[in-house]
């Protein structure tokens, strides 16, 4: 037969047994809050594509970001391009995707790191003395998502404008690309505190792979398809592919209705200038 518990200590066991699932629940709360905060800092951009030439779904809103002074996209009511290319590094791809860009009169925004600068001055120099822009893609192309020191920002950014100094005697644009679309909304606020405005994009494709460069064919069905009223467009100017086929890419979107604008256009348009 079960030994009888005074019933004082019935109300203690009850009482302990509460403050545990209570304990245990408030853990586990704590641990949902850390790990969403935690996803909220550390960002990678990304992007939703369901209907065919519109404007994709992404990790934040045009409006959103506005207050960062970041753009992943231009007006969506009108069919204006706005190509942009990230160059690491020079593989021999470079002067056919500037001799493109110049026979269909196009001006990119190349964002470059301390590499290509270093390594490729001449092309540097071509890049702006044919109209094209230049931004800023950090020195070290580090993940820049786990950097919360604003001297540590700053140095990564304020060395590539050194050297883009050296090599061109120019200011650099203050247009900053997060290398890896890897971001927190603590750096987009040291970039905009630096003068910066930033730039992510509404159209992409895996085109960096040096040991699997996509077919013409997949590049087309990503790029013709996906393409959509302001978007922002990233290339990767080492890829062989691209070097290819943009003479006709340029041609074909031209077909389809579009013309090109410069990150300025799509700044000072957003701003009423």
């Amino acid at each position: 037969m079960l030994k009888k518990i005074p019933y004082k200590k019935c109300i203690i066991i009850a009482a302990i047994l509460i403050g545990f699932y209570f304990l245990g629940g408030g853990i586990a709360m704590l641990v949902h809050v850390y790990a969403k905060d935690t996803i909220q800092a550390e960002e990678n951009w990304g992007l939703g594509f369901s209907t065919e030439g519109q404007p994709p779904s992404a990790k934040a809103t045009a409006d959103e970001l506005k207050k960062y002074d970041t753009y992943y996209i231009g007006d969506t009511s009108k069919k204006v391009i706005y190509l942009t290319f990230d160059a690491g590094y020079e593989n021999g791809n470079m002067p056919a995707i500037l001799d493109a860009l110049k026979k269909h009169n196009v001006h990119a925004t190349f964002f470059v790191v301390g590499n290509f600068i270093k390594t490729c001055p001449d092309l540097v120099k071509r890049i702006v003395a044919e109209g094209h822009q230049v931004g800023n893609h950090t020195y070290n192309h580090p993940n820049m998502s786990s950097i919360s020191s604003k001297e540590a920002f700053q140095k990564e950014l304020g060395d590539l404008e050194k050297s883009y100094e050296e090599v061109t005697g120019q200011k650099m644009t203050k247009y900053y690309r997060p290398p890896q679309g890897k971001y927190s909304t603590h750096n987009l606020e040291m970039a905009k505190e630096m003068g910066y405005k930033t730039f992510f994009w509404s159209l992409a494709y895996v085109d960096w792979l040096q040991d699997k460069q996509p077919t013409k064919e997949a590049a087309f069905k990503k790029l013709l398809s996906r393409i959509h009223p302001g978007a922002i467009v990233l290339l990767h100017s080492t890829s062989k592919t691209n070097a290819e086929i943009l003479d006709e890419l340029l041609t074909k979107w031209e077909e389809m209705g579009y013309t090109f604008g410069t990150l300025d256009d799509l700044v000072n348009a957003s701003s009423g200038q």
